[in-house]
């Protein structure tokens, strides 16, 4: 290196006398040689979590959605996100019904308001009760 140019590492010795060459180094790289892997999402996987005929608990989560694509039947609950959630413990049976809404509901209202005064179907989550024991007896014969 040339003595001129001390501890500058930019500027460089050129063998013609008298005359400096200077480089510049980038400040920040270039976006071709990267991704941005923190604009990706990860897709949210809504849908159906339990099939048809398959026994649940109290609790489980039957189905996720966005709009109202599935309704809640007999013994399930609708979360306020659209989750469908079973209520009691039983086997899933999913129908497709006739449907009879409650018109002031907000999700029914946004994603049925324009099928008013129409007939129309839907897939509905039903949970029927597992049998219980039949081995009563009655309070006088205790």
């Amino acid at each position: 290196m040339n003595s001129l140019c001390g501890n500058l590492r930019h500027i460089f010795y050129n063998p013609c006398p008298g005359f400096m060459v200077s480089a510049r180094f980038a400040s920040k790289k270039t976006s071709g040689s990267t991704q941005n892997t923190h604009t990706k999402v990860r897709p949210k996987h809504r849908g159906w979590k339990v099939q048809d005929g398959t026994k649940v608990e109290a609790g489980t989560i039957l189905a996720t959605q966005r709009h109202l694509r599935f309704h809640p039947g007999l013994n399930v609950g609708l979360g306020r996100n659209g989750t469908l959630f079973a209520i009691i413990p039983g086997k899933v049976l999913v129908t497709c019904e006739k449907v009879d809404l409650d018109w002031e509901h907000t999700w029914v209202e946004r994603c049925h308001g324009f099928r008013k005064n129409t007939e129309f179907y839907k897939k509905y989550f039903n949970i029927l009760p597992e049998k219980q024991h039949q081995s009563f007896k009655l309070i006088e014969q205790v």
